[in-house]
């Protein structure tokens, strides 16, 4: 069904702006036929074919199958760690995400600490503690604050908790298993790390790998980094302190040798593997494995690449990464990227802990809507959104990240900020210190999910 080089018909599977952005770029793509996602939502229908479904596996096999697809690509975390990758996989449907085993390194913050350490990757000194805040209360004393206390398991962006103090931490690990349930039933207690955050995505078969452009993203809800921790309210690419050929040189430092113990322990990997970083003076700091691409990260990311993506995915999908980045001319284990992208996300009234539905969307660039259009230069992709009777209304915590694109991030951020005044819709939230060079003083790691 597909050509040497291409997938024709593209499945991305997920509903947030992640995937929005992934439809828009393969549906720029010449020999891209035809995108669909599933579920979707209601925001992406100009620029693929939305198929509102549940998230099963039988479910994403059946679409696959039944509309011929070359590729799947998995866009969230918890299908993947519930194994929809392995369920597609032995139908035969080229999948681009990790294996259950795999995934276990974004499903199980214990894992992936154990993961690194065997590899000689570098992390901050920490423990995991099962059904024992005791224990893990007498540890985070040992260390001394400031500390950082995670929710083993996914937690939605929200399992991991800053505590300047120690009567911090014993309550916040006091309070992990009735917020966050089974996910909280190990801790994770680490030594918090002074540094600048960075994300490094790597595009690999387990083999090969190929090194996207590092992005920023900010966790908290308010400027300066106040408020809770969220998905992420911002994002920007590149990083003046980590360019992009120096972020493909980590890879090697970190994503290749967990590969390498994955592969020791007869895991295989292949799809995006997703580093969260902690520069500090001492050296870059693993905080955390993500087995899926970012989300804001991938909507800046992929604005700025001028390299095909189709062809790369399925490379990595079927164990060819190697002859795919030849065939595209990538020689340095990078896909290089232009000019520069700043992310802006706006949230609903009360997120995240509570966030408002069905609060109707002014979009009044007279785009539209979900075309990606917000203004000259810049890009909107939908997350939480429906529509109820003709019309966009917030459906979910995030609702969109407006994206602008110029030739240095001042420029991409003023673009995007003009952009968010065309998308308004009561209640909304976002951040205006994205993308402000000179604002993002070192800062103690933690935000992370």
């Amino acid at each position: 069904m597909t050509s040497q080089h291409s997938p024709k018909r593209v499945l991305v599977m997920g509903s947030g702006g992640r995937e929005h952005a992934l439809a828009w770029a393969l549906s720029r793509e010449p020999d891209v036929g035809q995108v669909i996602v599933a579920p979707g939502n209601a925001g992406m229908k100009q620029v693929a074919t939305v198929r509102p479904a549940a998230a099963s596996d039988d479910r994403m096999a059946w679409i696959a199958n039944d509309l011929g697809v070359d590729l799947v690509v998995v866009g969230p975390e918890g299908p993947l760690v519930a194994g929809v990758a392995d369920h597609l996989a032995r139908r035969g449907i080229a999948v681009f995400g990790p294996g259950r085993d795999a995934a276990r390194l974004e499903g199980s913050k214990a894992f992936c600490r154990d993961v690194a350490r065997a590899a000689g990757v570098p992390m901050a000194e920490g423990a995991a503690f099962e059904d024992d805040e005791d224990g893990a209360i007498d540890f985070s004393r040992r260390l001394g604050a400031p500390v950082v206390i995670k929710a083993d398991g996914l937690a939605g962006g929200k399992g991991v908790t800053v505590c300047a103090t120690l009567a911090e931490a014993e309550a916040a690990i006091r309070a992990c298993r009735p917020r966050f349930g089974l996910a909280a039933r190990r801790i994770v207690v680490e030594r918090a790390l002074i540094g600048l955050e960075a994300s490094v995505i790597a595009i690999t078969d387990g083999a090969s790998l190929l090194a996207l452009p590092a992005a920023r993203d900010h966790k908290r809800l308010g400027d300066d980094d106040r408020g809770p921790n969220t998905g992420g309210m911002g994002v920007y690419s590149p990083l003046p302190d980590l360019p992009d050929a120096e972020a493909a040189a980590l890879t090697e430092r970190i994503h290749r040798p967990i590969l390498g113990e994955l592969a020791r322990r007869g895991i295989s990997y292949s799809g995006a593997l997703y580093a969260g970083l902690m520069l500090t003076e001492d050296g870059p700091y693993l905080l955390e494995c993500n087995v899926r691409f970012g989300d804001p990260e991938t909507q800046v990311l992929l604005p700025r690449l001028s390299t095909s993506l189709a062809p790369l995915l399925l490379g990595a999908a079927n164990g060819r990464l190697a002859r795919a980045a030849a065939a595209a001319g990538l020689s340095d284990g990078r896909i290089p990227g232009d000019d520069a992208a700043v992310g802006v996300v706006l949230a609903a009234a009360g997120y995240p802990d509570e966030p408002r539905l069905g609060d109707p969307i002014d979009d009044r660039d007279g785009t539209p809507v979900g075309a990606g259009g917000s203004g000259e230069g810049a890009l909107t992709f939908w997350s939480g959104v429906r529509r109820s009777q003709g019309s966009l209304v917030t459906n979910g915590g995030r609702v969109a990240t407006i994206v602008g694109r110029g030739d240095s991030l001042e420029e991409a951020a003023a673009v995007a900020y003009r952009a968010t005044e065309s998308v308004t819709f009561p209640g909304r939230q976002m951040r205006r210190d994205i993308g402000r060079i000179g604002s993002f003083a070192a800062r103690t790691a933690g935000s992370r999910p």
